[in-house]
């Protein structure tokens, strides 16, 4: 029953921590479109692919102490960061192995800014499009943003790197 939420709390513990709610959607969101098992939906909102099952889930596993999730004030906004704790260590065992294959891929996206991981699941979403199809879609529904064709690009070889 509580296999879903484990698997959230074993790549917060692979990622070693997440930093931001936006970040820690669109990192499961592209693990969720390269195949991993993570069976929160999505819809596109503002910042791009968006899941209120996650959302909730994170409340819970936060409210069940197996999440710790810590506010630091960065002068105009809140950022939250997610650790697990020592309960959810326990709690992750749940699922006998981890949900990923191979644990860098977790690093590798943590190690990317928000606004990256926002243009490459949002290109994700799209990925039913050719590829000038999705960097027109891209460009009316994240124009404000001003991705320039390098981080475009960077984002399609990323996409790629995850799927190798």
């Amino acid at each position: 029953m509580l296999q879903e939420h484990a698997k959230i709390v074993d790549f917060i513990a692979t990622a070693e921590g997440v930093t931001g709610r936006k970040k820690l959607q669109k990192m499961i969101y592209i693990m969720k479109k390269m195949d991993i098992p993570f069976q929160e939906k999505y819809e596109f909102h503002i910042y791009g692919p968006y899941s209120e099952e996650l959302t909730a889930r994170v409340h819970e596993l936060c409210d069940m102490g197996f999440l710790s999730e810590a506010l630091e004030d960065k002068g105009s906004y809140v950022q939250y960061k997610y650790s697990v704790t020592e309960e959810g260590q326990e709690f992750r065992k749940v699922l006998g192995k981890s949900v990923l294959d191979n644990p860098l891929t977790a690093e590798k996206l943590n190690a990317k800014s928000g606004r990256f991981l926002e243009l490459t699941a949002t290109l994700l979403y799209f990925d039913n499009l050719n590829r000038g199809e999705q960097i027109d879609k891209l460009h009316v529904v994240k124009g404000k943003l001003n991705f320039t064709a390098e981080e475009i690009d960077e984002a399609f070889a990323f996409i790629e790197e995850l799927r190798s």
